[in-house]
């Protein structure tokens, strides 16, 4: 005889629980979704949690030193041309001039 729904979801609650499974939640912005979908197809996964998990495991395998560098966010760099530091140096100067004639 066929298992109810019931019993199905009771017995796939126990084998996720001897597993010690858990539900990890990722929000993903369009750019990352597509480049997740992307990883997806070209390693032939269809699954999404198979795909984070395998590279998770991949990760992890490269140890601390090959893993690390590719975990660090990009950091941008401002940098401020010569023209827009003068121009910035006039505007405080005239600040400068005007509030201490204000006074």
């Amino acid at each position: 005889m066929a298992m109810t729904q019931t019993q199905r979801d009771e017995r796939r609650r126990l084998k996720a629980a001897k597993l010690q499974e858990e539900d990890l939640r990722l929000k993903v912005r369009p750019g990352t979704k597509q480049a997740l979908l992307e990883l997806m197809e070209w390693a032939g996964i269809e699954e999404q949690g198979e795909a984070m998990t395998l590279m998770i495991h991949h990760l992890h395998g490269l140890g601390p030193g090959a893993a690390v560098p590719l975990l660090t966010p990009p950091r941008h760099e401002i940098t401020v041309s010569p023209a827009v530091v003068r121009k910035l140096e006039n505007f405080r100067a005239r600040e400068a001039l005007r509030i201490g004639s204000e006074s």
